[in-house]
Formats: structure tokens, C-alpha cells, sequence
């Protein structure tokens, strides 16, 4: 598994999750690798009786990790809601991971995405061979969750088709699957349960039914909290991002971060963190994912093509990127920031200058 360029949180992680494994007391819900006391404390890191430090998968406020969890040991799903990038789909992961031991029974929600995709398909030559049976039939991930007692995830849900996700209440109410078929069906094994993700602002693409709703329990993942939280994930983020790619040289100074990131949240609020000046704010979201991008993208700059330190034009490039989404719309917003914003501000002259150059 060394070779692949992301493992799944149950791979990367397994030595915490054995670690928290090996002196887990507390009571476990059916089919769970760990008590719920225990996956909060691998989503929000911390340090083990044994000495194992834990690495904090997830910044932010502790009641709403403990809400989603407790959720999952009931009969009722699991929708995180937020802004694009507000680690949804991270926290997801994690949670599958620390409570089945497998991430992999993902449904991935589009526009495409089809009754089969969370239901079952069929081997068509077996099926035009001997017509329907329990051979011919493929599971989707939600099946074989259902089957194993494992938690599904279900990526983008507004983004399936209304009728789709429809598809949903019977096995989220019911707990089973029926197969009319085979004249059968399937009931979920305890253990099972669904976690979706949806983005908060893509409501009206398809926007979910009120039965569908009353299934899940919703937690809304904000955006981080203040500048110092926000750097704080982006610095774990790329420092982990690094690693896996194997980046040369030394991370980038924290210094580098904070700017980034207090670029990102100026625009993001439409004021300045000290909240003297009012900012046009561009068409983008600005999220923090993105700001990781920007600073991972700016690493390998600075490694292969300069001397592995870090520098003002090293960001430039993929801070504009991430603002400029609309060349026309977002121009102006970003204009006005450069001159009243950054060029005035202490120890920005170097980024204000790279950006211009770029211009």
C-alpha cells in the first residue's frame, strides 16, 4: 500500500484506530470497531493512556462531532451539510473508518447517478442466460453495507436526481431492500447506517423531499470558527499532503499560511479581520480545501523550481487562481483588495508585487 497516492483513512490511520482498539472499554453499539467515546476522541486527536498521540482529523467544535456519532448509533442516517469545503466528505471517511473499518461503500451523488447505483444491478449475460437470481445479482455499496452491518456514504446527495434519491426512504425507514425480482428482499444487519454529504449551496438542484429529510439527522459543518483555527488546519492538511507526496525541503513557514488563509476569509466575509474596512467579496467560496490547495501548489513550486523555501511569487499563482473563478465578475473584487487591502498592509508589499506581476 505504499505506493498509492491517497489510502483510505482505515490504512493511513490503522495504527491509531488499533491503538484506540487495544484500550477501548466502553461499550461498543453492534457490529462497531470502537465505542462512540472512542471515535470522537480519533476524529479530534488527543493523547492515549498509552502514549499514542492521536492525530485530530477534524478542528472545530466537539459537540457537533459528538451529535454526528451518537446519530449513527441510532436508527436514524447521517447528513452533513455545509459550505464546499468544510470537510465533509473528510469527516465522513473518518467516521466509516472508525466505526466499520471501511470507507469503501461509497455512493458518489451526480447528476447521472442511478436507481442501480444505490440499489443493485445485474450480471446481464447471467441474467439473459437463467433469468434473475441471487448469482446474477450486483450489489451497489449500500447492499453490501446493509448485508455486512457497515456504515454507506452517500457523496453529493442533492446532486442525484429527485426520483433517485427517493429510492433512499424505504431503506433508511425500513432497513430493507426489496428485490421484486426474486420475489425476496434484504434486511440491513445491525451496524448499518448512512452517512450523506450535501453542499448547502446547492439548494434547488435537487433539492431533497421532505420524507427524505424526516430520515436524517442533520449536522452543519461550519466554516472554521477564527484566523488561528483556520491556519491550524491548513498547516496539518499540507504538512499530511507533503508526505504522501513525497514533497522535497521543509513545509511552508506558517507565515506563508497566515496570509493565505487571511486572504481567503477577508474575501470570504466581505471584511477585513480587524473589521475597519467593508470588501466586495468574488463569486467563489473561498474554502479552506482551497487554501490547502493553494499552499500545497505553492510547496511543490518552491521545491522543484526554487530553492526550497517558499516565497510571495511561489503563492501568487494559485492565490489567484482560487479568487479569479469568474475572469470578469471576480476582477473587480480582487483589484480593489489588492490596492486597499494588501498593498497597505505591513509586510505584504512582496505578495502584492508578485500578484501584480501576474496581472
Amino acid at each position: 500500500m505504499t505506493n498509492v497516492l491517497r489510502q483510505r483513512a482505515e490504512h493511513q490511520f490503522l495504527h491509531e484506530l488499533d491503538a484506540l482498539a487495544a484500550q477501548d472499554h466502553k461499550t461498543k453499539p453492534p457490529q462497531w470497531k470502537l465505542s462512540p467515546q472512542a471515535v470522537v476522541t480519533y476524529l479530534l486527536g488527543g493523547k492515549l493512556d498509552n502514549g499514542v498521540e492521536i492525530t485530530p482529523k477534524y478542528i472545530g467544535n466537539r459537540r457537533l462531532m459528538e451529535i454526528a456519532v451518537a446519530t449513527l448509533a441510532t436508527d436514524r442516517a447521517l447528513l452533513l451539510l455545509g459550505v464546499p469545503g468544510t470537510a465533509k466528505s473528510w469527516v465522513s471517511e473518518h467516521l466509516a473508518a472508525a466505526i466499520s473499518g471501511d470507507s469503501s461503500l461509497l455512493v458518489q451523488g451526480t447528476a447521472g447517478t442511478s436507481e442501480e447505483s444505490l440499489r443493485y444491478g445485474w450480471n446481464y449475460a447471467m441474467l439473459l442466460a437463467k433469468g434473475p437470481s441471487a448469482e446474477a445479482l450486483v450489489p451497489s455499496p449500500m447492499l453490501n453495507a446493509m448485508k455486512d452491518g457497515k456504515i454507506a456514504r452517500v457523496e453529493e446527495l442533492t446532486r442525484i436526481p429527485a426520483d433517485v434519491q427517493d429510492t433512499l426512504i424505504t431503506l433508511l425507514s425500513e432497513k430493507t431492500l426489496p428485490v421484486p425480482e426474486l420475489g425476496s428482499d434484504f434486511q440491513a444487519i445491525k451496524g448499518f447506517n448512512v452517512i450523506a454529504t450535501a453542499n448547502n449551496r446547492d439548494k434547488g438542484v435537487n433539492e431533497l423531499s421532505s420524507a427524505l429529510k424526516r430520515r436524517f439527522n442533520t449536522v452543519i459543518l461550519p466554516v472554521p470558527d477564527n484566523l488561528e483555527e483556520e491556519i491550524s488546519i491548513v498547516q496539518n492538511r499540507v504538512a499530511s499532503l507533503g508526505k504522501v507526496l513525497e514533497l522535497p525541503d521543509s513545509p511552508p513557514a506558517i507565515e506563508q499560511i497566515r496570509r493565505v488563509v487571511t486572504v481567503f476569509r477577508e474575501l470570504r466575509s466581505g471584511v477585513t479581520e480587524d473589521k475597519k474596512a467593508q470588501l466586495k467579496m468574488p463569486s467563489g467560496t473561498l474554502s479552506t480545501a482551497e487554501a490547502i490547495s493553494v499552499m500545497s501548489n505553492g510547496w511543490a513550486l518552491a521545491s522543484h523550481f526554487g530553492d526550497g523555501l517558499m516565497t510571495a511569487h511561489d503563492v501568487a499563482a494559485g492565490l489567484m487562481g482560487a479568487v479569479l473563478k469568474d475572469p470578469v465578475q471576480d476582477r473587480v473584487p480582487w483589484q480593489e483588495y489588492l490596492e486597499t487591502v494588501m498593498k497597505e498592509r505591513d509586510g505584504w508589499k512582496d505578495l502584492y508585487r508578485a500578484c501584480k506581476a501576474l496581472d
